[in-house]
């Protein structure tokens, strides 16, 4: 990974030389290593993108306090992204010292589906609401049940602590109701896991 103090160098292009001299060199002294150059970027989600090049990265999902990341593609890079063996993934995340998780977008696009279909079980709740909890990182409402009222506060729409208390009380009232009835807690219907 390089980066440079100057603008007007481009690091990358420095280190691999016209048509790939400087870079070639090594190569040959090190018998056929391969060698990757990125560009190093302080922003670490930027840096796990760079690493993962030439793949393309629809969107990343950031867990600061785990050091995870969860990077979404398109389905048709999904195999460039990971690499062979998962060798692609396992460099990024060395470079990035991150967990990383390569998803498809069909993936995220039927888990996204599931979570709002779960969040939605909760009595009350409209769709943009539970997209909202859903974009708040609380993929279920077994999640919101065990989160905190200040953890409940940063969603959108339940910034009032009552609100944030009376949702909590729902999300634990409704894994009671499951667990005394002794039913599985429904998923959403295979059509719209499906969607694309």
């Amino acid at each position: 990974a390089v980066r440079s103090k100057d603008s007007a160098i481009d690091p990358v292009g420095a280190c691999v030389g016209m048509k790939g001299s400087r870079v070639q060199n090594i190569v040959q002294e090190l018998r056929g290593e391969k060698i990757d150059i990125i560009s190093w970027d302080e922003d670490v989600t930027r840096f796990a993108c760079n690493a993962l090049a030439p793949a393309e990265i629809s969107r990343v999902f950031v867990d600061e306090a785990n050091k995870e990341m969860e990077v979404v593609v398109p389905d048709s890079q999904l195999s460039l992204a990971i690499g062979k063996r998962g060798q692609n993934v396992r460099l990024a995340a060395k470079l990035t010292t991150w967990k990383l998780d390569i998803i498809s977008e069909s993936s995220a696009a039927s888990r996204t589906a599931e979570s709002i279909f779960n969040l939605m079980l909760l009595p009350g709740m409209s769709q943009t609401m539970a997209q909202n909890i859903f974009q708040s990182g609380f993929g279920s409402f077994q999640s919101v049940a065990t989160a905190t009222v200040e953890e409940i506060m940063t969603i959108p729409g339940y910034d009032d602590p009552e609100r944030a208390e009376k949702l909590i009380g729902d999300a634990k009232a409704l894994i009671a109701k499951y667990e005394s009835e002794g039913l599985p807690i429904p998923t959403a219907p295979t059509a719209a896991k499906e969607t694309k």
